[in-house]
């Protein structure tokens, strides 16, 4: 498969992953993919992932490799839902994976069908979806396990203050041109 992308870990490792067409997502870096799952670690096995705008889906293909029981991948653009189901073909990881092709937003109005332990956000740059879909999330908590993780991944100079009820960040690494934001649910004592 053409591409510079490719799984770094797990049942996959190795394995190439297609490109979207176009200029439309923009791809994690292997350097930053690696790091993220350092960071995540072994709590990865048998967890619950959602990776929305899911672009070429190599996050969560990654957490498909690593043992996650069930990744969600939310994914508007055509081309980029066409990418990650030839992508899961390719790495034979479609059993616990479910590609959704529509709006991320839309998804999260409505009544959670499952909690879930990591939430991945890396949507287009300089348009705010970021602050958008972390509003969204710490509305509906309720999509989140107790002890969730909610990752946003975005370009440092697009950082701002949220005011969030729920969610709390907890770390922050930088990459280059790469920001990894790390939020939880606040624990209520």
């Amino acid at each position: 498969m053409p591409g510079g992308l490719r799984v770094i870990r797990g049942k996959a490792k190795g394995m190439r992953l297609r490109s979207v067409p176009g200029d439309t997502t923009r791809p994690i870096t292997d350097r930053v993919k690696e790091a993220l799952f350092n960071i995540i670690g072994p709590d990865i096995f048998q967890a619950t992932f959602l990776d929305l705008f899911a672009g070429t889906g190599s996050v969560g293909i990654e957490a498909l490799s690593l043992g996650a029981r069930f990744v969600r991948f939310v994914e508007f653009n055509r081309l980029a839902y066409d990418t990650i189901k030839a992508n899961l073909a390719h790495t034979h990881l479609e059993v616990g994976a479910e590609v959704l092709r529509g709006d991320a937003f839309t998804l999260l109005e409505r009544p959670p069908d499952i909690a879930f332990d990591y939430v991945y956000i890396a949507p287009p740059q300089y348009k705010g979806i970021w602050k958008r879909a972390l509003i969204a999330l710490d509305a509906r908590p309720d999509w989140l396990e107790e002890d969730a993780w909610v990752i946003v991944q975005i370009h440092p100079k697009e950082e701002e203050t949220l005011d969030l009820i729920y969610l709390k960040e907890f770390d922050r690494r930088v990459y280059g041109s790469t920001l990894l934001l790390f939020f939880q649910p606040e624990v209520v004592s």
